[in-house]
């Protein structure tokens, strides 16, 4: 299938987040964390969330594979389709969650375990980073000495990737290289060669596709996916023009550099309001307005006035 898409979520959470195919996880898991055979994982337990619903709301562009690692190691795999600014706020957020929820009340902090968060993204999000991987801790500012092993957040970029040598690919590229969409069938059955979880992973694709039933889910998902940021883009160039136009108006008055800038914010207030309308969340409005929480907060008291 040609555009196959496998950062869909169905189909990625059938791929990575079964325990059927625990293997495939931790494969991608030791490539990405450059695991040597002694201190690799070796087993995988998945946070039950098979009862989560499927909504086209702000958490549409989020799909995350929550599990614990054998060593007790917490990790997060998130996948974000469409471009954030705020995406390291976000990851640190959900790995703060991650890490605090190890504790129950009154239970010792020596019990805590590493917490790793991973983010695979389809767009340019490191600006002055040129390498596709990039890991972050916490450091000394001085001596750049870690404070302690137990935070680790990991972004991969998806546009940014090339392989540089078919001959001395790693797991951790083989991977990359598959999720990204880049590379031709025959390119992929190379990889495969090579890397005997790539080949398990695209017999499973095979397989996923010639069944009626996961095939018709798939392209439904993507489908509602194209419709919902469709029906998005044109709410929100709607708001956006009308704003413009009244601002406009008002500008003639006070003049045009002020009318420009305050159309363009009553666009945006149009475009948050529309939304809250909707019923689209807190988060997904800021998102794509830039609006602060407490201004969305005031915005919805209006409207329910």
């Amino acid at each position: 299938m040609e555009n196959f898409n496998r950062l869909n979520d169905l189909y990625f959470k059938k791929l990575l987040g079964d325990k059927k195919r625990k293997n495939l996880t931790l494969s991608f898991l030791n490539g990405i964390l450059n695991t040597d055979d002694e201190n690799c994982f070796t087993d995988i337990s998945f946070l039950d969330k098979d009862n989560e619903p499927l909504t086209l709301d702000g958490k549409l562009s989020k799909l995350d594979i929550r599990a614990d690692l054998n060593d007790g190691t917490q990790v997060d795999i998130e996948v974000q389709v469409c471009p954030f600014k705020l995406m390291a706020e976000r990851s640190l957020y959900y790995w703060s969650k991650m890490y605090s929820e190890q504790l129950e009340k009154g239970a010792e902090y020596k019990k805590l375990k590493k917490a790793i968060a991973i983010n695979l993204l389809a767009f340019d999000y490191l600006e002055d980073e040129q390498d596709w991987h990039n890991i972050y801790n916490l450091l000394n500012e001085k001596s750049h000495k870690k404070l302690t092993d137990h935070i680790e957040i990991h972004f991969l970029e998806l546009p940014k990737f090339t392989l540089k040598d078919m001959r001395k690919i790693r797991a951790s590229e083989a991977w990359i290289a598959y999720f990204s969409g880049k590379y031709s069938k025959e390119e992929l059955e190379e990889i495969a060669m090579k890397t005997p979880a790539i080949k398990e992973a695209v017999e499973f694709e095979d397989t996923f596709l010639q069944d009626k039933i996961e095939r018709r889910a798939y392209e439904q998902r993507e489908k509602a996916i194209r419709d919902y940021y469709s029906y998005m883009s044109a709410f929100k160039e709607e708001g956006l023009q009308q704003g413009l136009q009244e601002g406009l108006q008002q500008g003639l008055q006070r003049g045009l550099q002020q009318g420009l800038q305050q159309g363009l914010q009553e666009g945006i207030r149009k475009v948050a309001i529309n939304l809250l309308k909707a019923n689209m969340s807190i988060d997904f409005i800021s998102q794509n307005t830039g609006l602060n929480e407490q201004e969305i907060l005031h915005l919805q008291q209006l409207i329910t006035k």
